[in-house]
Parts: structure tokens; sequence; C-alpha cells
């Protein structure tokens, strides 16, 4: 028994030898590194000039549109117009058929010349009345209704002269001139029918295409911006486009115009106030009723600082920027003075600075960051497949 917890104290000894050995020769536990440095995109502070713009959708409108219509009853004799025909003010566009009035018209001529023959007569009587009753040779009665009847034929004659008047009226009506310069609409009417003054749907239409306006409205707080640009030396530029995107560089530009006309009152039920500009239209490219964008320029920044919109991030009561400070990146706050889709207009910071774009998720003021490079630029291999 003895020997038996001998060579167990042994064993136990042996063991407890080993496991110090193996406790003192193992690896130590790797320490962990730093933290890892967030990767993100930087851009820097440019300075230039940059003009504001606002933009609204706005309605084509003919500055003069006038429907043809008929001002005496007859025969519509003659269309000396065709449809789509551009005209000037003063061009004949029809003809109705005049003889009744020119009818009247000599019956009117003849009359005056009745009673101007009467009148003459009347007037060489009261002069001898005059004469006679100088000496008594007449009584003063006589005289007296010679006088009458030479008032009451000359205005005769006035009247004559006056039913003379009309009938020239009435016969210019026969001829149907164009009260203004544009473009002839669709016709309604054909020769040979009989037209009537109270007809409502007239003749055709002829709408001044060149020059034309663009009606618009903008919300009522761009009120006083566009009474400065009103009152400005020089008329704020308007430009409008096909489509809603004016950034775009499929946007179409179908026109460059002046802000014109300020409404007299905003819209109670909207809150916008309306405004027109007129645009120089010899091409033809802007059309009576057609929808459209306009753009119009309210300032010119001088030397502003500009970045991306994406560099501005939002907090809780203001915006703010991350700003690189060696490989660390410090939080600054910015005042965000004008913002588009292409990029901001900021204070606080100076050109030069360089601003993370991409990547600020993860930030905090002094973390670490590593700036990553712009990847090389895409090929667009379908257009290499496309070329022969």
């Amino acid at each position: 028994m003895h020997i038996q917890r001998k060579t167990t104290l042994i064993v136990l000894a042996v063991v407890a030898l080993a496991v110090v050995a193996w406790v003192s020769t193992r690896p130590a536990k790797t320490k962990l590194s730093a933290s890892t440095a967030i990767p993100v995109r930087v851009v820097s502070v440019t300075q230039q000039d940059i003009p504001r713009f606002v933009s609204g959708i706005g309605s084509v409108l003919s500055l003069h549109s006038v429907v043809i219509r008929p001002q005496v009853d007859g025969i519509l004799t003659k269309l000396l117009v065709k449809e789509g025909q551009l005209v000037k003010t003063g061009d004949l566009l029809a003809s109705i058929d005049d003889r009744a009035i020119r009818a009247s018209l000599d019956q009117a001529k003849a009359q005056l010349g009745e009673s101007q023959a009467q009148l003459q007569v009347a007037q060489v009587n009261l002069k001898r009345y005059k004469e006679l009753s100088i000496d008594d040779g007449v009584s003063k009665q006589t005289y007296d209704q010679q006088q009458a009847l030479v008032n009451q034929l000359k205005a005769t004659a006035l009247g004559n002269q006056a039913a003379i008047d009309a009938a020239q009226v009435q016969l210019s009506y026969t001829q149907i001139r164009s009260p203004v310069s544009g473009r002839v609409g669709i016709r309604n009417v054909d020769e040979g029918n009989f037209l009537r003054t109270s007809d409502a749907q007239g003749l055709f239409s002829v709408t001044q295409i060149d020059p034309i306006a663009v009606e618009f409205s903008l919300p009522q707080q761009m009120l006083p911006t566009l009474q400065g640009l009103i009152a400005a030396q020089h008329p704020a530029s308007v430009d409008a486009f096909l489509g809603a995107d004016t950034d775009s560089p499929a946007a179409v530009l179908l026109g460059e115009g002046r802000l014109s006309l300020i409404d007299n009152q905003i819209s109670a039920t909207t809150g916008t106030i309306r405004a027109k500009a007129e645009f120089s239209n010899a091409t033809q490219t802007l059309w009576p009723g057609q929808l459209v964008t306009v753009k119009i320029q309210t300032a010119l920044d001088k030397a502003a600082l500009v970045v991306p919109p994406t560099v501005v991030q939002r907090g809780m009561d203001s915006h703010f920027v991350y700003r690189l400070n060696g490989d660390k990146v410090d939080v600054v706050p910015v005042h965000v003075a004008y913002q588009n889709s292409a990029l901001t207009i900021v204070t606080g910071v100076q050109a030069g600075d360089v601003l993370v774009s991409d990547g600020q998720s993860r930030l905090k003021a002094g973390a670490q960051v590593e700036v990553l490079k712009e990847p090389p630029q895409v090929i667009q291999t379908a257009q290499a497949q496309a070329q022969p």
C-alpha cells in the first residue's frame, strides 16, 4: 500500500509539471488591432458664379386671337385665304354680297342731293326776304317762316349725310379684313352660305403666333422676387422647355423670353401668383395651348462656395458637413443658401476644403477614414458592340 501511494504521487507530480510546461510555452493571444478606417469618397469646395433659378408649369397663350364673325347678314361670296395661312393686319379675308347695301347707299345719296337742292332754293328766298324786310316789303312773320324752313332743310341734309355714312359703314363690313397679324385656323363656313350676325361659330379664327406669351403660376412667396425682377432695368430671362426636367440633357428648349407681367392678385384657393412672359417665336416652336416648363433666373451669386448635394447632411437643428483633417474628419456646421438637383451653395467652409461626399452614414466627429479613389470609367460595351 505504501508503494502504491508513492506511485500515485509521482504520477500527479508529472502531470502537474506537464501542465506548467504547456501553459508557459503556448502562444500568447493576438491583441485586437486598432479600429478599421472607414472608406469614404471626397470632393473639394469650389468657388464660382452660380445663377439661381425657379421653375413652374405654364401654358402658351397667343397675345391676340380673334374669331372672325360677320357684322352684316348676307351670302359669303369669296374666301380669299386658306387654312393655316399667315396673314397681316388689314389683309382681305372674305367678302359678303353687298348689292342691297350699295342700293341703300345710292338711295341715301339721292335723298341728300334732293335736300341740298331744296336748301339752296330756300336760302336764296331767305336772302331776298331779308332785303325786302328792310323796306317792309314782306312781313316779319314771312321772313321768320323762311328762316325756319332753311334750318329744317339743313337738318334734313345732315340726316341724309348720316344715312350715307351708316350705309358706307355697312358696306365696309362686307369686306372682312384681318384685325391682327397671325395664322388662319380651320374654316367653319364655305363660300355660298348665308351668314348672320347672330351666328356663334364664326368663319374661322386668326391667332397671333409671333410674338407669343406663356402664362405660369408660382408660390406666393415668390412675389417679392418677381416684383424685383419686373422693376429691374433689364427684364428677367425666362426659358420655356418641353418636359418637366429642365436640367436633363434631353430637355428641349422651346424658346427664350422675358418676364413681362405679374397678375394684380394672388389666388386665395391655391396661394399662387400668376405671371406672364413674352417670347419671340419666329420658328413657331411655341404653340397656343401647349404646356411647357418655365425656368426663370432670379439671381446670380458671385464667387459662391459650391458642393454637390450629397455633401450636406441634415442634423436635428441645422445642416453640417464632414471635413477631412488628415486621416480623420471634423463636423462643420454650414448654412445652405441655395440648392438644386445639381449643386448646393453653402457658407461656413472655405474654397479648397476637402469634404466627404459618400460614406457619411458611419461617420462621427474624429472618425478615422480612408479616402477611396474614383473607380475607372466603365466602358460601354453595348456601344462598342454596336460599332462595326
